[in-house]
C-alpha cells in the first residue's frame, strides 16, 4: 500500500500539469483606426479566440509580426494579464502598428484577390498560478476580403 501511494501521486501530478494547448482563432470584430500617420498608422480591433484546455491560464504578453501574402504588415504587441476560463471563447482588445511603406503592396494584393494569406509568427507568455512560460506560435490561414 505504501508504494501505490506516491505512484497514484505521481500520475495525478503528470496529469494535472498538461502543457497548454494553442488557442484557436474565431474571428476579428470591432476595426477601428486609432491613429494615422505618414510611417505607421495604428488599427484597433478585438480578436475572437477560444481556448481549448480543460484549465484556465493567464495570458501576460503577446509580441508577433503581421504579414499578408509574405508582405510584412506591421508589428501586434499586446501588454496586459488576462485570465483565460477553462473551454471559453474569449475577446483580446488588440492593436496593430502597420507598416505604411507596406500597405501599398497589401492593397494592391487585396484588390487583385478574393482571398488573401494571413500570417502571423510570434511568443506569448501563458501561465497558470504566477509561473509562465515563453511559447512561440505561427498563425496561418486564408481569409476571404469583401471590398465591394
Amino acid at each position: 500500500m505504501k508504494k501505490i501511494t506516491p505512484l497514484l501521486l505521481a500520475i495525478s501530478i503528470f496529469w494535472s500539469c498538461q502543457k497548454p494547448q494553442g488557442f484557436e482563432y474565431r474571428d476579428m470584430k470591432n476595426l477601428s483606426v486609432k491613429q494615422i500617420g505618414f510611417n505607421k498608422t495604428q488599427l484597433a480591433m478585438d480578436l475572437i479566440y477560444f481556448n481549448p484546455n480543460n484549465f484556465g491560464v493567464d495570458l501576460k504578453h503577446v509580441d508577433c509580426d503581421v504579414y499578408i501574402d509574405k508582405n510584412y504588415l506591421g508589428k501586434f504587441v499586446l501588454d496586459t494579464t488576462m485570465h483565460i476560463d477553462r473551454k471559453s471563447e474569449f475577446s483580446l482588445p488588440s492593436t496593430i502598428d502597420v507598416d505604411m511603406k507596406n500597405l501599398f503592396k497589401n492593397t494592391l494584393t487585396v484588390l487583385f484577390n478574393k482571398e488573401v494569406l494571413v500570417t502571423v509568427k510570434g511568443t506569448t507568455k501563458v501561465g497558470k498560478a504566477g509561473i509562465y512560460i515563453k511559447m512561440p506560435f505561427t498563425y496561418e490561414a486564408r481569409h476571404k476580403i469583401d471590398l465591394f
